[in-house]
């Protein structure tokens, strides 16, 4: 079976830049961390540690965003959505999902399963591999001016016309 295209691919394109991470990497299957056990797969719902370099002049605050398109919905799930991280950010530690490891004025929408937080992947049995996409966007502004009742889709409305770049890592999942 043919993997489907990049959600991404459908955006106006932008400039791209380098995402890295010590905990996930580009269809490498994610570890037991980045699972959720709030959701019932045995995991720990820790957030990748996700670190970021050659973003465009311009830049002013950043987003990151978890949406995985493989979802079993018509509108895949967000699992984690943060922006008006500072632009003096460039990193962010293995669990700062949490809400704790996140830098004063960065704001964390509502994710699929209604909290403010990361939560990990929990795809259904037998579904198949499940993409994860981690992505950092680079923005023309210190604030997008979202309350964190907002949701993610509502973040991807901003970012359209507020994305200077994008940095992504895509890794995968899938229960047996």
């Amino acid at each position: 079976m043919a993997m489907p295209p990049s959600p991404y691919d459908f955006l106006p394109r932008v400039d791209s830049f380098i995402v890295t991470s010590d905990d996930v990497a580009d269809g490498k299957t994610l570890s037991k961390a980045q699972v959720s056990g709030i959701m019932g797969a045995g995991g720990e719902d820790a957030s990748p540690h996700l670190s970021w370099s050659g973003f465009p002049e311009g830049t002013q605050s950043f987003a990151v965003t978890c949406f995985d398109p493989d979802a079993p919905t018509a509108s895949g799930f967000w699992h984690w959505a943060v922006c008006d991280i500072p632009v003096d950010v460039t990193t962010l530690a293995t669990d700062a999902g949490n809400g704790s490891g996140l830098p004063d004025g960065a704001v964390t929408l509502r994710n699929d399963a209604g909290g403010h937080r990361y939560i990990g992947a929990a795809p259904p049995a037998g579904h198949g591999p499940h993409r994860y996409f981690f992505v950092v966007h680079a923005v023309d502004v210190p604030s997008l001016g979202i309350d964190p009742s907002g949701s993610p889709a509502f973040l991807g409305f901003n970012l359209f016309s507020h994305a200077l770049g994008r940095a992504i890592i895509a890794p995968v999942y899938e229960q047996k």
